[in-house]
């Protein structure tokens, strides 16, 4: 379950990425000689080459995703610091819900010229928002702003534009990192041994196989929806899924695809998962919860909702590695990023707070929460002593051990899909665990579709 925030119609964003071309995009220029961004007039100096100049002053806002309930005191105070360090600045903090119409919000927001000035975006959003122009460029408006972080994590921050020339429009802010949490009893009385944790995909499919048939239908090995394993899946075989140019799709090229959908067709067949789960947007959270799902989230801050909602079921919860597969190292997966909408009025402000926001010293003290399992993305950061040196036997324990071990030297390779194209190979994939095609068809058809889809821009 990798893919994150990812609740609601993706429809707006196949709309954004579609019209992009319609659109003012960076660098451009309206009818009066001004810039434009997405559409939106700008401030010249938001856009095109040259560094980012200007006074820090002025008020802009600040949008995190359901945040401020858990971590309010924490986001205040690092507000609080960025004021008192630049006088005459002013954050307004957003705490969007992450409800079904969050994807929807953001985008009409963008288009509408009004998306906040500093946002917490995904890896779709991010490259539907980078396509169509309305991110900062912070690669090249600040040169310097790669030093913190570690080369790998800056490396996940690029995304294409509309021209294809891959920029950085997000600062990495934190990860999850990623790994297997299951529930003890369940694999148990499925004759899987949790001490030992498959080493492919394939393998961990053959473990979900197991649950199916020991569980007669009364707990279930992961949810079906593939849109929390596409790309995820594919990256960590080592399947190739878009061209080196990223101007094609790739996938169906490589036999491991068809069997791959051959897997989930047949799991989804034979009862691995709920059957109502194939289109839902919803994780693994609540069925964990209530012993209904062998397997929860590989994000590891999950176990903080397990041990909040179900102590009985965080009882039976134990943490093991992902497995490596063709990667032959573990995957950190995709951060969290941190964007500055191209279109903000104070742009030096927002680019200011942002890189405040994720630098070494804010990042450390949050992921040191003992209510979170975060990692940071900084250097200084990960050499601190806190991610070094962990104790304790417990899940939330192991989780923090494991991921701090590995983060390092993990691989954050992430093929970053537009949603467009992303939805076109899950909506086949899901004809194919219906029964309604071939696994073959499913993948050719899937490549086609992305082919004319990328063709278009999207």
């Amino acid at each position: 379950m990798r893919a994150r925030r990812l609740t609601g119609s993706l429809s707006c964003l196949v709309v954004l990425t579609l019209t992009a071309a319609g659109c003012g995009l960076s660098g451009g220029s309206d009818d009066s000689g001004g810039a434009t961004a997405g559409g939106c007039s700008v401030d010249k100096g938001n856009v095109g080459s040259g560094k980012l100049t200007g006074d820090v002053k002025g008020t802009i806002t600040f949008q995190t995703t359901n945040l401020k309930k858990d971590f309010g005191d924490f986001f205040n105070g690092v507000i609080a610091d960025f004021q008192k360090a630049h006088p005459g600045t002013k954050v307004k903090w957003i705490d969007d819900p992450g409800d079904n119409t969050f994807t929807n919000r953001t985008v009409a927001d963008a288009q509408a010229c009004t998306m906040a000035d500093v946002i917490n975006v995904n890896a779709p959003t991010a490259t539907a928002l980078t396509k169509a122009g309305y991110l900062l460029d912070i690669g090249t408006k600040d040169p310097a702003a790669s030093k913190p972080f570690v080369p790998s994590f800056w490396k996940t921050a690029t995304f294409a534009d509309a021209s294809g020339k891959s920029i950085h429009t997000t600062l990495p802010w934190y990860t999850g990192g990623v790994l297997l949490t299951y529930n003890k009893d369940l694999l148990e009385k499925a004759g899987i041994d949790p001490a030992k944790a498959p080493t492919s995909i394939f393998g961990l499919f053959a473990d979900y196989e197991k649950i199916a048939k020991a569980s007669d239908g009364k707990y279930f090995a992961t949810m079906a929806n593939p849109i929390w394993r596409i790309p995820a899946d594919f990256d960590q075989m080592g399947i190739k899924v878009l061209s080196t140019d990223g101007k094609s799709a790739v996938f169906g090229d490589d036999p491991r695809t068809t069997q791959w959908v051959e897997w989930m067709a047949k799991l989804y067949k034979e009862g691995a998962m709920p059957k109502d789960s194939l289109s839902s947007s919803n994780d693994p959270s609540t069925l964990y919860s209530q012993g209904k799902v062998a397997y929860g989230s590989t994000n590891p801050s999950f176990v903080r909702f397990v041990k909040q909602n179900s102590p009985s079921v965080y009882a039976e919860t134990a943490v093991g590695q992902q497995p490596y597969d063709a990667l032959g190292v573990a995957s950190a997966g995709a951060p969290q990023f941190i964007s500055v909408a191209a279109t903000s009025k104070h742009a030096p402000v927002a680019l200011a707070f942002a890189e405040f926001l994720t630098n070494a010293e804010n990042q450390t003290a949050w992921c040191k929460d003992p209510a979170v399992v975060i990692f940071p993305t900084t250097t200084e950061s990960l050499n601190d002593p806190f991610f070094q040196t962990v104790t304790g036997t417990d899940p939330f324990s192991q989780a923090r051990k494991l991921v701090a071990d590995q983060l390092k030297t993990a691989s954050t390779n992430q093929t970053n899909l537009s949603p467009a194209v992303q939805n076109a190979i899950v909506s086949q994939v899901q004809l194919a665990m219906q029964g309604k095609k071939s696994a073959a068809d499913a993948v050719k058809d899937a490549q086609e579709k992305s082919n004319e889809l990328l063709k278009q821009g999207s």
